[in-house]
C-alpha cells in the first residue's frame, strides 16, 4: 500500500480544495481513470492514475482543503507497486511521507496518526482525551480520542490500525493540523527512533498550579472569589484564547466570555478551570471609558467568512408567505404529551415531507454538476457561545413527530456542548428566531446547501377568511434560496406545499 500525495500544480498552487472523489474505497480503477476532483484558486483539476490498482482508504475528505505533498489517499496496485497520483496536464510525483522518512534515517515501520482537518477553516486542535492507552491494539475507524476544533468536540476514529506504541500530543494539548499526535509502532524502539529522528514527544502536560491559602499563581494574595487579571488573555497567532478545554467548558456553561477573564494562572497565562470558577469580570468598558477592543474568536471569524462568501457569491432568492398557524399551534399542543414536542419539530418535519416531494430544493451545485440527494437532511440553526453552528437531522421525511423530537432534542444539546452531529451532510436549514419575538426575517444560505426557511414568531392576529375576519395566529416563513437551483417558480411551489402542511397538520404529520 502506498500513499497518494497533492501533486504540485502547474500554475504554482500550494494547495487544493478536494471538490469529490470519483472512485470508493474498495473500488478498482484503470490506469488513466480520474480518481478525485480537485479546486485550486482558478480552475478545477482532475488527478488520474498511472496504472491500474484498487483505492484503499480516502484521507482527504470532500471539501477538504490540502497542500501539496499532503496524504490524498492510500492505493493498492494491480498486481505491482501503488500507482503514484498524476494530473491531468503535467504533475510532479512526490515521494510517499514513509519513503521520505526512510531516506532520512527515519524507521519506516512507523506510522503517524495526524492532527486531522475537521473543515477548510480548522488550523489547530485540542486534544481533550484518549480512549486508548500506550500499547492497546487500535482498528482503522477505531475512535481514540476526543478533540476539540473551533467549532466542535469531536471522537476522532483512527485512519489506521495497528499497536498504538506512543502519544505525541497530551490530553490539554493545542496541536496544528496535519501534526502527529499518536505513533502506531510494533514496538517501543522504533517509536522512540522517529521521536529522536523526526522530532520529540509532547513533554506531559503539567499539573495545574493550585493556589494555597487563596493565593493564585502570578497574582498577589487574594480572596478566592476575587481573582484579578493581571494583563489579557493570551492568543495564538490565529486570535484564539489560549484556554484549557475545561476551562471552556465551564465558561459555556456560565455563559462566561473567556476574553473579559484576562490572563490565566497556567503556563504563560492559560486559562485554566480555576481561573473561571473564581473569576470576577470586569466591567464591559475601561476605566477611562472607553471601548474595550477583543481579538475576534476563531469561530466567529470562521462564521463571518463563511457567510460572508456564501452571501457575495451565491444568488439569493426570497419567497415569504405567512400561514394560518392556529392549526399547528392545536396540533403541536395536541402532540406535545405523547412525543414532547416543540413548535419548530413540528415546522422541520413539515420542512422534511415537503422536501421529499421536490428534488431541486434538496440538491446543490457541485463544480459543473447539480448534486440530486436522496433523503431530506435538515440542519438546525443552533446558537452557542461562540456564534453560530448548525447539527443536522438525518433523513427527516422518514421520521414520526416523536422519533423526530427525539433526535431534534438529542442533536441540538449535544451542539451546546460542543458536539456537532452529521457536519458536511445536511442539504437544507431551518433557523428559528421566534422564541425572540422576531416577525419577520431573512436568512442567509449555510453553503453549499441551496435553501435555507427563516420561521418567525408564532403570534395573535386578525385573520380575513371569505371576506370575514376573525382572531387567530399566524406565523411568517421566509424561503431563501440559490437562484442556480431553485428558480422561483420551484421556491413559490416548495413554500405553498410547505404552507398546506402546516396548516393541515393533523394530516399531513401523523
Amino acid at each position: 500500500m502506498q500513499s497518494m500525495t497533492l501533486p504540485q500544480m502547474g500554475n504554482g498552487a500550494t494547495a487544493a480544495t478536494v471538490v469529490r472523489w470519483l472512485k470508493q474505497p474498495g473500488e478498482p480503477f484503470s490506469a488513466g481513470d480520474v480518481l478525485v476532483e480537485l479546486e485550486i484558486e482558478d480552475a478545477l483539476v482532475h488527478v488520474e492514475a498511472s496504472q491500474a490498482g484498487t483505492l484503499a482508504r480516502v484521507v482527504a475528505q470532500p471539501r477538504q482543503t490540502v497542500k501539496v505533498g499532503n496524504e490524498l489517499a492510500q492505493m493498492e496496485a494491480a498486481g505491482a507497486p501503488a500507482p503514484q497520483s498524476k494530473q491531468e496536464t503535467t504533475v510532479t510525483e512526490q515521494p510517499s511521507a514513509v519513503s521520505q522518512r526512510a531516506s532520512s534515517g527515519t524507521p519506516g515501520n512507523v506510522t503517524p496518526i495526524l492532527m486531522p482537518q475537521a473543515g477548510n477553516t480548522m488550523e489547530e486542535g485540542t486534544v481533550i482525551s484518549w480512549k486508548v492507552a500506550e500499547g492497546d491494539r487500535i482498528a482503522a475507524g477505531q475512535v481514540i480520542c476526543e478533540i476539540e476544533t473551533d467549532k466542535a468536540t469531536i471522537d476522532f476514529e483512527s485512519p489506521d490500525g495497528g499497536r498504538l506504541a506512543r502519544f505525541v500530543a497530551q490530553e490539554g494539548e493545542i496541536v496544528p493540523v496535519k501534526q502527529p499526535i499518536a505513533l502506531l509502532a510494533e514496538n517501543d524502539a522504533d517509536a522512540d527512533a522517529y521521536l529522536a529522528a523526526g522530532g520529540s514527544a509532547a513533554p506531559t502536560a503539567a499539573a495545574p498550579a493550585t493556589a494555597s491559602s487563596g493565593t493564585s499563581v502570578g497574582a498577589a494574595a487574594a480572596p478566592a472569589e476575587m481573582r484579578v487579571s493581571t494583563g489579557p488573555p493570551p492568543t495564538t497567532a490565529e486570535g484564539r484564547i489560549k484556554a484549557s478545554p475545561a476551562a471552556r467548558k465551564i465558561a459555556r456553561e456560565r455563559g462566561m466570555d473567556l476574553a473579559a477573564l484576562g490572563a490565566g494562572s497556567g503556563p504563560g497565562g492559560r486559562i485554566l478551570s480555576a481561573d473561571v470558577l473564581t473569576a470576577k469580570l470586569p466591567a464591559a468598558v475601561s476605566a477611562d471609558g472607553q471601548p474595550v477592543r477583543r481579538p475576534m474568536r476563531k469561530m466567529r471569524r470562521a462564521i463571518g467568512l463563511n457567510l460572508q462568501r456564501s452571501k457575495q457569491t451565491v444568488p439569493h432568492f426570497y419567497v415569504r408567505m405567512t400561514i394560518d398557524a392556529g392549526p399547528l399551534f392545536a396540533f403541536y399542543r395536541q402532540q406535545k404529551p405523547q412525543t414532547n414536542c416543540t413548535v419548530n419539530d413540528c415546522v422541520v418535519l413539515a420542512v422534511g415531507r415537503a422536501m421529499a416531494e421536490f428534488p431541486g430544493v434538496r440538491s446543490q451545485i457541485d463544480g459543473d454538476e447539480m448534486v440530486e440527494f436522496p433523503h431530506a437532511n435538515v440542519g438546525i440553526a443552533v446558537g452557542v457561545e461562540d456564534g453560530l453552528v448548525v447539527p443536522v437531522v438525518r433523513r427527516v421525511e422518514s421520521l414520526s413527530l416523536a422519533q423526530l423530537a427525539v433526535e431534534a432534542k438529542r442533536v441540538v444539546e449535544n451542539a451546546r456542548n460542543g458536539k456537532l452531529e452529521n457536519i458536511g451532510q445536511g442539504n437544507f436549514t431551518v433557523t428559528n428566531l421566534g422564541m425572540f419575538g422576531v416577525e419577520d426575517f431573512s436568512a442567509i444560505i449555510n453553503p453549499p446547501e441551496s435553501g435555507i426557511l427563516a420561521v418567525s414568531a408564532l403570534r395573535e392576529s386578525v385573520i380575513v377568511e371569505n371576506g370575514a375576519i376573525r382572531p387567530g395566529k399566524v406565523m411568517t416563513l421566509t424561503l431563501s434560496t440559490d437562484h442556480r437551483v431553485v428558480d422561483g417558480v420551484l421556491s413559490a411551489r416548495f413554500l405553498g406545499r410547505l404552507k398546506e402542511i402546516l396548516e393541515n397538520p393533523s394530516e399531513e404529520l401523523t
